[in-house]
């Protein structure tokens, strides 16, 4: 009876949702943990190389948009935490309506309307996750050319190589933040632990979004698997009740005239 029960127990497990579940955990954690500390790293460096301070009063600089950024980190941990656990549920729900559909289970409309709106759901959230991925491949890319000049700096001699940040927007065009191989703060820079920790740091996050981008593609299959299976089921469904229905009519017509022979008879 032990064995027959773990059976049917791991039977029930949907293990197509599980797996999303799993990437779609590992991908958020991984950007939300990697993003949050490559952004306190990239707060370190532009305020210890490149002599950046906050501005004072309510001006938003890039030190206030980064710290929005990071409540932006938390709030997407807590959400898409909750929304696995909802996926989850969804998905063990839809197994026992398919595996249980000649049993006390009954395949409602409403389950039918909860799937298609979580496929509704999953397919924003897609959209929102590549729009994610897509913005953080810029800080990767910024800290791609920052580790490519500290490269070129240390191979060729001599080379005076400059990194301005006005041209990627983080300062206005009236303020000059910019570091060049000369100086000694780029060679402190280069040499630090911190700017290459960081642009990694960047690098996981980027490919934690790409983890959550492959989550919801999968689930938008299995959601969208499911969905048709059920709406199946519930015409399979039908159909039973209905061929039970007649099966239970002519019984009763046979039932009906049998007695009015017997009757016909006696």
């Amino acid at each position: 009876g032990c064995f027959e029960c773990c059976i049917k127990c791991l039977g029930g497990i949907p293990y197509a949702s599980l797996i999303a579940t799993i990437l779609l955990y590992a991908g958020v954690a991984l950007f939300c943990g990697c993003g949050h500390e490559a952004l306190s790293g990239t707060v370190n460096i532009l305020q210890t190389y490149f002599e950046m301070t906050r501005a004072a009063g309510d001006v938003i600089d890039v030190f206030t948009m980064i710290d929005i950024f990071k409540y932006v980190i938390y709030g997407v941990a807590a959400a898409f935490f909750v929304y696995g656990i909802l996926l989850m549920v969804e998905g063990f729900f839809t197994t026992g309506a398919i595996r249980d559909l000649y049993g006390d289970f009954k395949i409602t409309t409403c389950g039918r309307c909860v799937s298609a709106w979580f496929i509704m759901l999953t397919y924003i959230f897609m959209l929102a996750w590549l729009g994610v991925t897509a913005f953080t491949s810029l800080p990767v890319y910024m800290y791609f050319n920052l580790w490519t000049i500290c490269r070129n700096a240390t191979v060729v001699d001599g080379a005076n190589l400059c990194l301005d940040l006005r041209q990627y927007g983080i300062v206005t065009i009236g303020e000059e933040k910019k570091v060049c191989t000369s100086s000694e703060s780029f060679i402190k820079m280069c040499d630090s632990n911190e700017l290459n920790m960081t642009f990694h740091l960047f690098i996981v996050a980027l490919a934690g979004a790409g983890a959550a981008v492959i989550a919801m593609v999968h689930y938008l299959m299995v959601l969208s698997a499911n969905w048709a299976y059920v709406k199946d089921a519930c015409r399979m469904q039908k159909y039973e009740d209905i061929k039970s229905k007649e099966e239970q009519e002519l019984h009763d017509i046979h039932s009906t005239r049998s007695k009015e022979r017997l009757n016909a008879y006696t």
